[in-house]
């Protein structure tokens, strides 16, 4: 069984970056495609990014497309989210997940094993 752990979250200035890392262990990640989700207070869980297993094929939500970037060291069983330009509205806290699929998909439907979650937080 799979299990997630997120670090890197905190708070910094708009216009700042944070990188997030997502550790995987207990099992194998061979094969899984990761995402990142996020979720601020008193909305639904969104998708933010998604990468197959080879990194190959991403996948963003259009308004942080030019801003983060989603990569992944197999050998480190580790996937990354680096956040650049961030700006107030991408505060949340943000969980990374794992899908047993080749494609990357966006809905969290698509993921059966989440992390705890890392809080970020974007001062204006």
């Amino acid at each position: 069984q799979v299990q997630l752990v997120e670090s890197g979250g905190g708070l910094v200035q708009a216009g700042g970056s944070l990188r997030l890392s997502c550790a995987a262990s207990g099992g194998t990640f061979t094969g899984y495609a990761m995402g990142w989700f996020r979720q601020a207070p008193g909305k639904d869980p969104e998708f933010v990014a998604a990468t197959s297993w080879s990194g190959g094929n991403t996948r963003y939500l259009s308004s942080v497309r030019s801003r983060f970037t989603i990569s992944r060291d197999n050998a480190k069983n580790t996937v990354y989210l680096q956040m650049n330009s961030l700006q107030p509205e991408d505060t949340a806290v943000y969980y990374c997940a794992a899908a047993r699929t080749t494609t990357p998909g966006t809905s969290r439907y698509d993921y059966g094993t989440w992390g705890q979650g890392t809080q970020v937080t974007v001062s204006s």
